[in-house]
């Protein structure tokens, strides 16, 4: 993305965050376990790729963007459209690598406000993760053996 915007927005709503944790006395030096690093990798995986190429999320992403075609199983190839903050918009909500970024601090807040919720969302998705592997590589052991 280019310009300042996007780091200029993040640092904003990261510091509102840390605002929002600070009155209800939590403490932003509690660990974050293995486990729950497993699960929020997870789940920003899933989150992300669900936002910026999943076919049931394009309309959230139509006035950004363009379609393209499909890009993988289950997932659409759009281009950004627009100029200014409509363009950098739509970059964000088509890049997965940018978009989970967002995701991920939003699991970190989640766990300092509401961790069984956010453990319990978290768990879903990365289920969901899994299952998505493992529907790719049953799909490409049928296609090998049929080949």
């Amino acid at each position: 993305m280019t310009g300042p915007w996007p780091d200029t927005r993040y640092a904003a709503m990261a510091g509102a965050g840390l605002l929002a944790v600070k009155p209800r006395g939590l403490r932003g030096d509690t660990p974050v376990g293995p486990w729950d690093l497993a699960l929020m990798g997870m789940t920003t995986h899933k989150v992300s790729r669900l936002l910026t190429k999943d076919p049931v999320t394009s309309p959230l992403r139509v006035l950004f963007t363009r379609y393209q075609g499909v890009s993988a199983p289950a997932e659409l190839s759009e281009e950004v459209r627009g100029e200014g903050a409509r363009k950098v918009v739509g970059e964000l909500i088509t890049c997965p690598f940018c978009t989970a970024q967002w995701i991920a601090t939003g699991y970190a807040f989640g766990l300092a406000l509401a961790p069984r919720l956010t453990r319990g969302a978290g768990a879903v998705f990365s289920a969901v993760a899994i299952s998505d592997w493992l529907q790719l590589a049953y799909a490409r052991l049928q296609q090998a053996q049929q080949e």
